[in-house]
């Protein structure tokens, strides 16, 4: 089952809300959602962008792809960033575990 990190809208006519979710990709966007991970209000000055970081670094790290709005969501929110730092350090504990057990070969 393909998993997103997408907005759904809420709010009345011309004033917009977005709630964060996790939803199956087949869904519409106004379907049942996996879970609730944050909001965006793009009417306040500054955008009010509230996203829990375990939640969405979890789903990131199952799989769940984000839809480009909520990419960038994230990577203003600083959540991308940390979620490209731990891969890369996974990937730095694993080459270094290989090269040791080459080097004991």
């Amino acid at each position: 089952m393909p998993v997103a990190i997408r907005l759904k809208r809420f709010g009345r006519k011309k004033r917009p809300f977005y709630r964060v979710i996790i939803a199956n990709t087949k869904d519409p966007r106004q379907g049942v959602s996996i879970d609730d991970i944050g909001y965006y209000d793009p009417l306040t000055e500054p955008a009010q962008i509230q996203i829990n970081e375990e939640k969405a670094l979890k789903w990131l790290n199952n799989g769940a792809q984000p839809t480009d709005t909520v990419k960038s969501l994230l990577s203003k929110a600083g959540i991308l960033k940390k979620f490209h730092e731990e891969n890369q350090s996974k990937k730095v504990k694993k080459t270094e575990q290989s090269d040791n057990e080459e080097a004991e070969i």
